[in-house]
């Protein structure tokens, strides 16, 4: 929102539409949760124009279309270098089967094990579900997801078997990663398939590497010049 009189009141109606924004950025993962819960609790005690924008002044309104950042050859070179034993990450016991949050946030990433069916709520708030340093109780896992005025966000390496299914009403429930270079799974990977429903708010499903993946694959790269020098060499 912008206004020419920063010092005008804000409406009921006007807070309400900036905490929506705030919900789908951090549904597509623009938010990390704390700052997410800062802008939130923000948003609710600002009473002017001038208190409000600034904490959407970085994010798309909502519904924006954006480009994807990523395509074929980065994949490639992504699963190749940060390549996955998947059979040391599969059949350990679960450590958490689900998330809650009402008017604040959960969050579930790093290494940790999901369990089978793992079961998200959040309303008035937000909720982070990383999975791509994350053992797996099951090769298959259910991950479910209800958002009610709120957001969750659920992130995955773009190597495992991923299958979305919710529902949006009044929201969003959608893979934000849509690329035809995703379509090609390593083989040993676990299958997740995300469902649920999401009213007036938004579940993302985002395919990317982490951290640790993107440093191997940053690494590989590094070394890929010298291999092919010494192969010539030893040629």
């Amino acid at each position: 929102m912008t206004s020419e009189r920063p010092d005008m009141r804000a409406s009921d109606a006007e807070r309400e539409r900036i905490a929506e924004t705030l919900r789908e950025a951090v549904a597509e993962g623009r938010l990390e949760m704390d700052e997410f819960e800062q802008r939130l609790d923000a948003t609710y005690k600002a009473r002017t124009h001038g208190e409000l924008e600034p904490l959407v002044r970085d994010l798309p309104a909502p519904g924006t279309a954006v480009a994807p950042v990523s395509g074929p050859a980065a994949v490639s070179a992504g699963r190749a270098a940060g390549a996955v034993d998947w059979s040391r990450r599969i059949g350990k016991p679960a450590t958490s089967s689900g998330g809650f949050a009402f008017w604040g946030g959960f969050g579930r990433k790093g290494r940790w094990t999901v369990s089978r069916v793992f079961t998200a709520f959040a309303m008035w708030g937000g909720g982070e579900i990383d999975l791509r340093e994350a053992d797996f109780e099951d090769r298959e896992v259910v991950i479910r997801c209800f958002a009610i005025m709120g957001g969750i966000q659920v992130k995955v390496s773009p190597d495992v078997h991923l299958h979305v299914n919710g529902v949006g009403i009044m929201g969003g429930f959608d893979e934000q990663t849509k690329d035809a270079a995703f379509d090609d799974p390593a083989p040993d990977a676990p299958r997740v398939r995300v469902t649920g429903f999401a009213l007036m708010g938004g579940v993302g499903v985002d395919r990317k590497w982490s951290k640790a993946q993107r440093q191997r694959l940053r690494a590989a790269e590094r070394d890929e010049p010298r291999g092919r020098l010494e192969k010539r060499d030893g040629d």
